[in-house]
Protein backbone atom coordinates (compact mmCIF):
# COMPACT_ATOMS: atom_id res chain seq x y z
CA UNK A 1 0.00 0.00 0.00
CA UNK A 2 1.44 3.35 -1.03
CA UNK A 3 0.12 6.87 -0.57
CA UNK A 4 0.80 9.49 -3.24
CA UNK A 5 0.20 13.17 -2.49
CA UNK A 6 0.48 16.11 -4.86
CA UNK A 7 0.43 19.63 -3.45
CA UNK A 8 -0.79 22.16 -6.03
CA UNK A 9 -1.59 25.85 -5.80
CA UNK A 10 -5.34 25.14 -5.59
CA UNK A 11 -5.77 21.57 -4.35
CA UNK A 12 -3.84 18.94 -2.44
CA UNK A 13 -4.68 15.57 -3.99
CA UNK A 14 -4.00 12.17 -2.43
CA UNK A 15 -4.47 8.55 -3.53
CA UNK A 16 -4.01 5.20 -1.82
CA UNK A 17 -2.68 2.52 -4.17
CA UNK A 18 -2.56 -1.21 -3.48
CA UNK A 19 -0.16 -2.76 -6.02
CA UNK A 20 -1.52 -1.23 -9.23
CA UNK A 21 -5.06 -0.61 -7.98
CA UNK A 22 -6.25 2.85 -6.94
CA UNK A 23 -8.19 2.10 -3.73
CA UNK A 24 -9.22 5.63 -2.71
CA UNK A 25 -8.62 9.23 -3.77
CA UNK A 26 -9.42 12.72 -2.50
CA UNK A 27 -9.08 16.42 -3.32
CA UNK A 28 -8.60 18.81 -0.39
CA UNK A 29 -7.96 22.56 -0.51
CA UNK A 30 -4.25 23.46 -0.20
CA UNK A 31 -3.59 25.18 3.15
CA UNK A 32 -1.25 28.11 3.82
CA UNK A 33 1.02 25.97 6.03
CA UNK A 34 0.74 23.07 3.52
CA UNK A 35 1.40 20.25 6.00
CA UNK A 36 -2.10 20.45 7.51
CA UNK A 37 -3.56 20.17 3.98
CA UNK A 38 -1.34 17.14 3.37
CA UNK A 39 -2.45 15.61 6.70
CA UNK A 40 -6.12 16.22 5.84
CA UNK A 41 -5.72 14.56 2.42
CA UNK A 42 -3.92 11.50 3.84
CA UNK A 43 -6.49 11.15 6.64
CA UNK A 44 -9.30 11.31 4.06
CA UNK A 45 -7.92 8.51 1.85
CA UNK A 46 -7.14 6.26 4.82
CA UNK A 47 -10.66 6.64 6.24
CA UNK A 48 -12.28 6.20 2.80
CA UNK A 49 -10.41 2.93 2.35
CA UNK A 50 -10.87 1.91 5.98
CA UNK A 51 -7.15 1.20 6.18
CA UNK A 52 -4.90 1.52 9.21
CA UNK A 53 -1.75 3.66 8.88
CA UNK A 54 0.37 0.64 9.80
CA UNK A 55 -0.33 -1.10 6.45
CA UNK A 56 1.17 1.79 4.41
CA UNK A 57 4.68 0.93 3.18
CA UNK A 58 5.70 4.25 1.61
CA UNK A 59 4.50 7.84 1.21
CA UNK A 60 5.39 9.91 -1.88
CA UNK A 61 4.86 13.66 -1.97
CA UNK A 62 5.15 16.02 -4.93
CA UNK A 63 5.17 19.69 -4.00
CA UNK A 64 5.23 23.11 -5.65
CA UNK A 65 6.71 24.82 -2.55
CA UNK A 66 10.13 25.47 -3.98
CA UNK A 67 8.96 26.72 -7.36
CA UNK A 68 6.62 29.16 -5.65
CA UNK A 69 9.35 30.38 -3.29
CA UNK A 70 11.58 31.26 -6.27
CA UNK A 71 8.79 32.82 -8.33
CA UNK A 72 7.43 34.82 -5.36
CA UNK A 73 11.00 35.45 -4.03
CA UNK A 74 10.03 34.46 -0.48
CA UNK A 75 11.83 32.48 2.27
CA UNK A 76 15.21 32.50 0.49
CA UNK A 77 18.60 32.28 2.24
CA UNK A 78 21.60 34.49 1.63
CA UNK A 79 24.23 32.47 -0.22
CA UNK A 80 28.03 32.48 -0.26
CA UNK A 81 29.17 31.54 -3.79
CA UNK A 82 32.57 29.89 -4.27
CA UNK A 83 33.64 29.48 -7.90
CA UNK A 84 36.78 27.45 -8.61
CA UNK A 85 37.76 28.63 -12.09
CA UNK A 86 40.23 31.50 -11.76
CA UNK A 87 42.01 33.14 -13.43
CA UNK A 88 40.38 32.23 -16.78
CA UNK A 89 36.82 31.91 -15.45
CA UNK A 90 36.35 35.48 -14.23
CA UNK A 91 34.85 37.13 -17.31
CA UNK A 92 31.24 36.66 -16.18
CA UNK A 93 30.85 36.98 -12.40
CA UNK A 94 28.29 34.80 -10.56
CA UNK A 95 24.64 36.01 -10.65
CA UNK A 96 25.16 37.56 -14.11
CA UNK A 97 21.80 38.17 -15.79
CA UNK A 98 19.77 37.53 -12.61
CA UNK A 99 16.69 39.67 -11.87
CA UNK A 100 17.96 42.51 -9.64
CA UNK A 101 15.63 41.89 -6.67
CA UNK A 102 16.41 38.15 -6.60
CA UNK A 103 20.18 38.81 -6.72
CA UNK A 104 19.79 41.40 -3.92
CA UNK A 105 18.02 38.84 -1.71
CA UNK A 106 20.68 36.19 -2.28
CA UNK A 107 23.43 38.76 -1.75
CA UNK A 108 26.58 39.22 -3.78
CA UNK A 109 28.98 37.33 -1.51
CA UNK A 110 31.09 35.75 -4.25
CA UNK A 111 34.57 34.26 -4.01
CA UNK A 112 36.41 33.68 -7.30
CA UNK A 113 39.16 31.23 -6.43
CA UNK A 114 41.78 29.27 -8.42
CA UNK A 115 40.89 25.77 -9.60
CA UNK A 116 38.73 23.97 -12.14
CA UNK A 117 39.43 21.72 -15.10
CA UNK A 118 39.55 22.02 -18.86
CA UNK A 119 37.11 19.99 -20.97
CA UNK A 120 39.78 17.32 -21.55
CA UNK A 121 40.37 16.92 -17.80
CA UNK A 122 43.56 19.02 -17.46
CA UNK A 123 43.81 21.27 -14.40
CA UNK A 124 43.18 24.97 -15.15
CA UNK A 125 44.98 26.10 -12.01
CA UNK A 126 45.85 24.27 -8.77
CA UNK A 127 43.39 24.10 -5.86
CA UNK A 128 44.25 26.62 -3.11
CA UNK A 129 43.16 25.31 0.29
CA UNK A 130 44.12 28.51 2.13
CA UNK A 131 41.83 30.66 -0.02
CA UNK A 132 38.88 28.27 0.51
CA UNK A 133 39.50 28.45 4.30
CA UNK A 134 39.51 32.25 4.12
CA UNK A 135 36.21 32.21 2.16
CA UNK A 136 34.67 29.89 4.79
CA UNK A 137 35.73 32.27 7.58
CA UNK A 138 34.35 35.27 5.68
CA UNK A 139 30.97 33.52 5.27
CA UNK A 140 30.95 32.66 8.97
CA UNK A 141 31.66 36.29 9.97
CA UNK A 142 28.88 37.56 7.71
CA UNK A 143 26.42 35.03 9.14
CA UNK A 144 25.91 33.22 5.82
CA UNK A 145 24.88 29.63 6.55
CA UNK A 146 24.38 28.39 2.99
CA UNK A 147 27.31 27.95 0.57
CA UNK A 148 27.24 27.03 -3.13
CA UNK A 149 30.40 25.57 -4.72
CA UNK A 150 30.94 25.38 -8.47
CA UNK A 151 34.01 24.41 -10.45
CA UNK A 152 34.70 24.45 -14.20
CA UNK A 153 33.78 21.08 -15.78
CA UNK A 154 32.89 19.54 -12.40
CA UNK A 155 30.53 16.96 -14.00
CA UNK A 156 33.62 15.46 -15.70
CA UNK A 157 35.81 15.68 -12.60
CA UNK A 158 34.25 16.57 -9.25
CA UNK A 159 37.47 16.23 -7.21
CA UNK A 160 37.99 19.96 -6.53
CA UNK A 161 34.37 20.55 -5.47
CA UNK A 162 34.68 17.61 -3.06
CA UNK A 163 38.00 18.97 -1.67
CA UNK A 164 36.44 22.41 -1.19
CA UNK A 165 33.48 20.84 0.64
CA UNK A 166 35.85 18.95 2.97
CA UNK A 167 37.71 22.18 3.83
CA UNK A 168 34.41 24.05 4.39
CA UNK A 169 33.13 21.34 6.73
CA UNK A 170 36.32 21.52 8.83
CA UNK A 171 36.31 25.29 9.01
CA UNK A 172 32.54 25.91 9.29
CA UNK A 173 30.67 22.69 10.26
CA UNK A 174 27.29 24.47 10.70
CA UNK A 175 27.13 25.58 7.05
CA UNK A 176 24.86 23.86 4.51
CA UNK A 177 26.93 23.08 1.37
CA UNK A 178 25.58 22.56 -2.17
CA UNK A 179 27.88 21.19 -4.90
CA UNK A 180 27.18 21.95 -8.56
CA UNK A 181 28.17 18.57 -10.02
CA UNK A 182 25.26 16.95 -8.17
CA UNK A 183 22.78 19.25 -9.90
CA UNK A 184 23.58 20.51 -13.35
CA UNK A 185 25.14 19.67 -16.68
CA UNK A 186 28.35 20.91 -18.26
CA UNK A 187 27.70 24.65 -18.86
CA UNK A 188 29.35 26.46 -15.94
CA UNK A 189 27.11 29.53 -15.66
CA UNK A 190 23.79 27.65 -15.87
CA UNK A 191 25.02 24.91 -13.54
CA UNK A 192 26.28 27.52 -11.06
CA UNK A 193 22.92 29.32 -11.25
CA UNK A 194 21.20 26.05 -10.39
CA UNK A 195 23.44 25.37 -7.40
CA UNK A 196 22.97 28.95 -6.09
CA UNK A 197 19.16 28.56 -6.33
CA UNK A 198 19.51 25.24 -4.49
CA UNK A 199 21.57 26.87 -1.71
CA UNK A 200 19.01 29.69 -1.45
CA UNK A 201 16.30 27.12 -0.72
CA UNK A 202 18.30 25.28 1.97
CA UNK A 203 16.51 26.36 5.15
CA UNK A 204 13.06 26.35 3.49
CA UNK A 205 13.74 22.77 2.31
CA UNK A 206 14.72 21.61 5.80
CA UNK A 207 11.60 23.24 7.22
CA UNK A 208 9.21 21.83 4.57
CA UNK A 209 10.56 18.27 4.74
CA UNK A 210 10.52 18.36 8.57
CA UNK A 211 6.89 19.56 8.55
CA UNK A 212 5.93 16.71 6.16
CA UNK A 213 7.67 14.17 8.41
CA UNK A 214 5.98 15.63 11.50
CA UNK A 215 2.56 15.43 9.79
CA UNK A 216 3.16 11.74 8.96
CA UNK A 217 4.29 10.94 12.52
CA UNK A 218 1.20 12.63 13.99
CA UNK A 219 -0.97 10.44 11.74
CA UNK A 220 0.80 7.33 13.03
CA UNK A 221 2.58 6.60 9.72
CA UNK A 222 6.02 5.06 10.16
CA UNK A 223 6.51 4.43 6.41
CA UNK A 224 9.50 6.12 4.74
CA UNK A 225 8.86 9.42 2.95
CA UNK A 226 9.96 10.01 -0.64
CA UNK A 227 9.74 13.24 -2.64
CA UNK A 228 9.14 13.18 -6.39
CA UNK A 229 11.71 14.97 -8.53
CA UNK A 230 11.78 16.74 -11.90
CA UNK A 231 12.19 13.67 -14.09
CA UNK A 232 9.29 11.69 -12.60
CA UNK A 233 11.39 9.53 -10.27
CA UNK A 234 11.76 9.55 -6.47
CA UNK A 235 14.41 10.71 -4.04
CA UNK A 236 14.54 10.13 -0.29
CA UNK A 237 13.31 12.92 1.98
CA UNK A 238 16.87 13.41 3.27
CA UNK A 239 18.20 13.91 -0.27
CA UNK A 240 15.34 16.31 -1.12
CA UNK A 241 16.20 18.40 1.92
CA UNK A 242 19.75 18.74 0.53
CA UNK A 243 18.82 19.22 -3.13
CA UNK A 244 15.35 20.85 -3.20
CA UNK A 245 15.99 22.28 -6.67
CA UNK A 246 15.65 18.72 -8.05
CA UNK A 247 11.93 18.76 -7.18
CA UNK A 248 10.95 22.00 -8.90
CA UNK A 249 9.28 20.46 -11.98
CA UNK A 250 7.65 17.55 -10.20
CA UNK A 251 3.99 18.71 -10.46
CA UNK A 252 3.48 18.40 -14.23
CA UNK A 253 5.82 15.41 -14.32
CA UNK A 254 3.70 13.49 -11.80
CA UNK A 255 0.58 14.14 -13.87
CA UNK A 256 2.31 12.76 -16.97
CA UNK A 257 3.56 9.63 -15.21
CA UNK A 258 0.09 9.15 -13.70
CA UNK A 259 -1.53 9.56 -17.13
CA UNK A 260 0.81 6.93 -18.63
CA UNK A 261 0.10 4.53 -15.76
CA UNK A 262 -3.71 4.96 -15.83
CA UNK A 263 -4.00 4.52 -19.62
CA UNK A 264 -1.08 2.26 -20.52
CA UNK A 265 -0.16 4.79 -23.24
CA UNK A 266 3.65 5.09 -23.59
CA UNK A 267 3.82 7.78 -26.29
CA UNK A 268 1.39 10.66 -26.56
CA UNK A 269 0.61 14.17 -25.39
CA UNK A 270 -0.65 14.80 -21.86
CA UNK A 271 -2.84 17.82 -21.13
CA UNK A 272 -3.06 18.46 -17.40
CA UNK A 273 -5.75 21.06 -16.82
CA UNK A 274 -5.71 22.50 -13.31
CA UNK A 275 -7.51 25.48 -11.81
CA UNK A 276 -5.10 28.07 -13.19
CA UNK A 277 -3.07 26.59 -16.04
CA UNK A 278 -3.02 23.79 -18.55
CA UNK A 279 0.36 22.02 -18.65
CA UNK A 280 1.07 20.26 -21.93
CA UNK A 281 3.87 17.70 -22.08
CA UNK A 282 5.04 14.88 -24.31
CA UNK A 283 5.29 11.27 -23.15
CA UNK A 284 8.14 9.33 -24.73
CA UNK A 285 8.50 5.74 -23.63
CA UNK A 286 6.26 6.37 -20.60
CA UNK A 287 8.40 9.23 -19.25
CA UNK A 288 8.15 13.01 -19.83
CA UNK A 289 10.30 14.30 -22.67
CA UNK A 290 13.14 16.33 -21.17
CA UNK A 291 13.81 19.92 -22.13
CA UNK A 292 16.92 20.18 -24.30
CA UNK A 293 17.31 23.94 -23.85
CA UNK A 294 18.25 25.99 -20.79
CA UNK A 295 15.28 26.21 -18.43
CA UNK A 296 14.27 29.55 -16.98
CA UNK A 297 13.24 29.39 -13.30
CA UNK A 298 12.05 32.61 -11.69
CA UNK A 299 14.02 34.56 -14.32
CA UNK A 300 17.27 32.56 -13.93
CA UNK A 301 18.82 30.34 -16.63
CA UNK A 302 19.66 26.84 -15.40
CA UNK A 303 20.59 23.55 -17.05
CA UNK A 304 19.45 20.78 -14.73
CA UNK A 305 16.96 18.11 -15.78
CA UNK A 306 13.48 19.52 -16.31
CA UNK A 307 10.49 18.20 -18.23
CA UNK A 308 9.69 19.96 -21.50
CA UNK A 309 6.37 21.55 -20.52
CA UNK A 310 4.27 24.24 -22.14
CA UNK A 311 2.05 25.99 -19.59
CA UNK A 312 -0.84 28.05 -20.93
CA UNK A 313 -3.02 30.28 -18.77
CA UNK A 314 -6.20 28.27 -19.19
CA UNK A 315 -7.74 26.22 -16.38
CA UNK A 316 -11.08 25.45 -14.75
CA UNK A 317 -11.01 28.74 -12.82
CA UNK A 318 -9.83 30.96 -15.69
CA UNK A 319 -11.86 34.17 -16.05
CA UNK A 320 -13.81 34.92 -19.23
CA UNK A 321 -13.92 38.65 -20.01
CA UNK A 322 -16.84 39.64 -22.23
CA UNK A 323 -16.93 43.30 -23.14
CA UNK A 324 -19.44 44.08 -25.85
CA UNK A 325 -17.97 42.46 -28.97
CA UNK A 326 -14.52 41.74 -27.49
CA UNK A 327 -13.76 38.43 -25.82
CA UNK A 328 -10.69 37.69 -23.72
CA UNK A 329 -10.01 34.41 -21.89
CA UNK A 330 -7.55 34.55 -18.96
CA UNK A 331 -4.78 34.52 -18.16
CA UNK A 332 -6.16 35.48 -14.71
CA UNK A 333 -7.90 32.79 -12.67
CA UNK A 334 -10.04 32.69 -9.53
CA UNK A 335 -7.87 29.71 -8.38
CA UNK A 336 -9.00 27.99 -5.20
CA UNK A 337 -11.80 30.58 -4.78
CA UNK A 338 -13.75 28.98 -7.63
CA UNK A 339 -16.26 27.47 -5.19
CA UNK A 340 -17.18 31.01 -4.04
CA UNK A 341 -16.59 33.17 -7.12
CA UNK A 342 -17.93 31.22 -10.13
CA UNK A 343 -21.59 31.71 -11.14
CA UNK A 344 -22.12 27.94 -10.79
CA UNK A 345 -21.50 28.25 -7.05
CA UNK A 346 -23.40 31.50 -6.49
CA UNK A 347 -20.58 33.94 -7.29
CA UNK A 348 -20.42 36.85 -9.76
CA UNK A 349 -17.42 35.90 -11.92
CA UNK A 350 -17.70 34.27 -15.34
CA UNK A 351 -15.23 31.36 -15.59
CA UNK A 352 -14.45 28.65 -18.15
CA UNK A 353 -16.23 26.17 -15.83
CA UNK A 354 -19.45 28.21 -16.13
CA UNK A 355 -19.11 28.10 -19.93
CA UNK A 356 -18.44 24.34 -20.02
CA UNK A 357 -21.52 23.57 -17.88
CA UNK A 358 -23.76 26.03 -19.77
CA UNK A 359 -22.64 24.48 -23.08
CA UNK A 360 -23.49 20.99 -21.78
CA UNK A 361 -19.87 19.81 -21.79
CA UNK A 362 -19.73 19.14 -18.05
CA UNK A 363 -22.18 18.91 -15.16
CA UNK A 364 -21.45 20.20 -11.65
CA UNK A 365 -22.56 23.18 -9.57
CA UNK A 366 -25.93 24.85 -10.34
CA UNK A 367 -26.29 25.45 -14.10
CA UNK A 368 -29.35 27.68 -13.59
CA UNK A 369 -27.18 30.35 -11.94
CA UNK A 370 -25.06 30.87 -15.08
CA UNK A 371 -26.26 33.98 -17.00
CA UNK A 372 -27.96 33.22 -20.34
CA UNK A 373 -25.40 34.20 -22.98
CA UNK A 374 -27.26 32.71 -25.94
CA UNK A 375 -26.06 29.74 -28.04
CA UNK A 376 -24.00 31.87 -30.46
CA UNK A 377 -21.89 33.53 -27.74
CA UNK A 378 -21.45 30.26 -25.86
CA UNK A 379 -20.28 28.59 -29.04
CA UNK A 380 -17.82 31.42 -29.77
CA UNK A 381 -16.25 31.18 -26.29
CA UNK A 382 -16.08 27.34 -26.38
CA UNK A 383 -14.45 27.46 -29.84
CA UNK A 384 -11.89 29.99 -28.58
CA UNK A 385 -11.00 27.70 -25.65
CA UNK A 386 -10.49 24.77 -28.08
CA UNK A 387 -8.31 26.94 -30.37
CA UNK A 388 -6.05 27.86 -27.42
CA UNK A 389 -5.68 24.17 -26.50
CA UNK A 390 -5.12 23.03 -30.11
CA UNK A 391 -2.41 25.69 -30.59
CA UNK A 392 -0.67 24.39 -27.46
CA UNK A 393 -0.73 20.81 -28.76
CA UNK A 394 0.65 22.01 -32.10
CA UNK A 395 3.58 23.73 -30.40
CA UNK A 396 4.55 20.56 -28.49
CA UNK A 397 4.16 18.05 -31.33
CA UNK A 398 7.33 16.63 -32.83
CA UNK A 399 5.83 14.61 -35.67
CA UNK A 400 3.25 15.32 -38.37
CA UNK A 401 -0.23 13.87 -38.07
CA UNK A 402 -2.63 13.57 -35.17
CA UNK A 403 -1.46 12.59 -31.69
CA UNK A 404 -3.03 10.58 -28.89
CA UNK A 405 -4.13 13.05 -26.21
CA UNK A 406 -4.57 12.09 -22.55
CA UNK A 407 -6.68 14.65 -20.68
CA UNK A 408 -6.15 14.75 -16.90
CA UNK A 409 -6.47 17.19 -14.01
CA UNK A 410 -9.51 18.70 -12.33
CA UNK A 411 -10.37 20.79 -15.43
CA UNK A 412 -10.00 18.04 -18.06
CA UNK A 413 -13.60 18.64 -19.22
CA UNK A 414 -12.27 21.73 -21.06
CA UNK A 415 -10.54 19.46 -23.61
CA UNK A 416 -13.17 18.56 -26.23
CA UNK A 417 -13.35 15.01 -27.61
CA UNK A 418 -12.95 16.37 -31.13
CA UNK A 419 -9.95 18.60 -30.37
CA UNK A 420 -8.15 19.59 -33.57
CA UNK A 421 -4.89 17.64 -33.96
CA UNK A 422 -6.04 14.79 -31.71
CA UNK A 423 -6.32 11.26 -33.09
CA UNK A 424 -8.28 10.47 -29.93
CA UNK A 425 -8.80 12.03 -26.51
CA UNK A 426 -8.51 9.58 -23.60
CA UNK A 427 -9.89 10.38 -20.14
CA UNK A 428 -8.73 7.67 -17.73
CA UNK A 429 -10.56 6.81 -14.50
CA UNK A 430 -9.16 8.95 -11.63
CA UNK A 431 -8.10 11.54 -14.26
CA UNK A 432 -8.68 14.38 -11.79
CA UNK A 433 -6.06 13.01 -9.38
CA UNK A 434 -3.55 11.73 -11.99
CA UNK A 435 -0.84 13.85 -10.33
CA UNK A 436 -1.17 12.01 -7.01
CA UNK A 437 -1.26 8.67 -8.86
CA UNK A 438 1.98 9.67 -10.61
CA UNK A 439 3.60 10.34 -7.24
CA UNK A 440 2.37 7.03 -5.80
CA UNK A 441 3.67 4.84 -8.65
CA UNK A 442 6.97 6.67 -9.15
CA UNK A 443 10.21 4.72 -9.36
CA UNK A 444 13.73 5.39 -8.13
CA UNK A 445 15.92 6.96 -10.82
CA UNK A 446 19.51 7.97 -11.45
CA UNK A 447 21.19 9.91 -14.21
CA UNK A 448 24.83 9.87 -15.17
CA UNK A 449 26.72 12.13 -17.59
CA UNK A 450 30.34 11.76 -18.71
CA UNK A 451 32.71 12.57 -21.51
CA UNK A 452 34.32 9.40 -22.84
CA UNK A 453 37.16 9.00 -25.35
CA UNK A 454 36.37 5.93 -27.46
CA UNK A 455 39.95 5.94 -28.77
CA UNK A 456 41.15 5.16 -25.24
CA UNK A 457 38.30 2.85 -24.16
CA UNK A 458 36.23 0.83 -26.69
CA UNK A 459 32.64 2.13 -26.96
CA UNK A 460 31.02 -1.13 -25.76
CA UNK A 461 33.23 -1.24 -22.66
CA UNK A 462 32.66 2.45 -21.86
CA UNK A 463 28.86 2.21 -22.21
CA UNK A 464 28.69 -1.01 -20.18
CA UNK A 465 30.67 0.68 -17.40
CA UNK A 466 28.36 3.73 -17.40
CA UNK A 467 25.28 1.46 -17.30
CA UNK A 468 26.75 -0.36 -14.29
CA UNK A 469 27.39 2.98 -12.56
CA UNK A 470 23.84 4.22 -13.21
CA UNK A 471 22.38 0.92 -11.99
CA UNK A 472 24.50 1.04 -8.82
CA UNK A 473 23.22 4.55 -8.09
CA UNK A 474 19.59 3.38 -8.37
CA UNK A 475 20.26 0.49 -5.96
CA UNK A 476 22.01 2.87 -3.53
CA UNK A 477 18.96 5.15 -3.57
CA UNK A 478 16.62 2.26 -2.69
CA UNK A 479 15.80 0.68 -6.06
CA UNK A 480 15.15 -3.04 -6.55
CA UNK A 481 18.11 -4.44 -8.59
CA UNK A 482 15.88 -6.90 -10.52
CA UNK A 483 13.66 -4.16 -11.97
CA UNK A 484 16.26 -1.66 -13.15
CA UNK A 485 16.31 -0.67 -16.82
CA UNK A 486 18.02 2.03 -18.87
CA UNK A 487 15.18 4.21 -20.21
CA UNK A 488 17.14 6.94 -21.94
CA UNK A 489 20.55 7.30 -23.54
CA UNK A 490 22.03 10.28 -25.38
CA UNK A 491 25.38 10.29 -27.13
CA UNK A 492 26.85 13.48 -28.61
CA UNK A 493 30.21 13.32 -30.41
CA UNK A 494 32.48 16.27 -29.58
CA UNK A 495 34.54 17.26 -32.61
CA UNK A 496 36.57 19.85 -30.65
CA UNK A 497 38.25 17.19 -28.50
CA UNK A 498 41.12 14.86 -29.49
CA UNK A 499 40.42 11.17 -30.25
CA UNK A 500 36.80 10.06 -30.64
CA UNK A 501 35.24 11.79 -27.65
CA UNK A 502 31.52 11.72 -26.91
CA UNK A 503 29.35 13.17 -24.20
CA UNK A 504 27.15 10.33 -22.94
CA UNK A 505 24.08 10.71 -20.76
CA UNK A 506 22.22 7.71 -19.33
CA UNK A 507 19.10 7.42 -17.24
CA UNK A 508 18.21 4.31 -15.26
CA UNK A 509 15.01 3.64 -13.29
CA UNK A 510 13.85 0.83 -11.05
CA UNK A 511 10.96 0.02 -8.72
CA UNK A 512 11.20 0.90 -5.06
CA UNK A 513 12.62 -2.09 -3.20
CA UNK A 514 9.87 -3.63 -1.04
CA UNK A 515 12.59 -5.08 1.19
CA UNK A 516 13.77 -1.54 1.87
CA UNK A 517 10.25 -0.31 2.74
CA UNK A 518 9.71 -3.15 5.23
CA UNK A 519 13.12 -2.54 6.83
CA UNK A 520 12.21 1.10 7.42
CA UNK A 521 8.85 0.18 8.90
CA UNK A 522 10.55 -2.02 11.49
Amino acid sequence: MRIGVDVGGTNTDAVLIDGTLVVASTKQPTTADVSSGVAAAITAVLSKAGTSPATVTAVMIGTTHFTNALVERKHLDRVGVIRLASPSGEALPPLTGWPAELAAQIGRDCFLLPGGYEVDGREMSPFDEGKVRAAARACKQRGITSIAVSSAFAPINAAMEERAAAVLRQEYPEAEISLSHAIGRLGLIERENGVILNAALASLARHVIASFERALRELGLSAPLYISQNDGTLISAAYAARYPVMTIGSGPTNSMRGAAFLTGVQDGIVMDVGGTTCDIGVLANGFPRESSIAVDIGGVRTNFRMPDILAIGLGGGTRVHLNGETLRIGPDSVGYRITQDAFLFGGETLTTSDIAVAAGKASFGDASRVPDLGPATLNTIWTRIQTMLADGVDRMKTARGDATIIAVGGGHFLVADDLKGAAKVIRPPHADVANAVGAAIAQIGAQIEQIVDYAAIPRETALARLKEDATARVVAAGGDPDTIEIVDMEEVFLSYLPGRSAQVRLKAVGDLSVHQEVQHAH
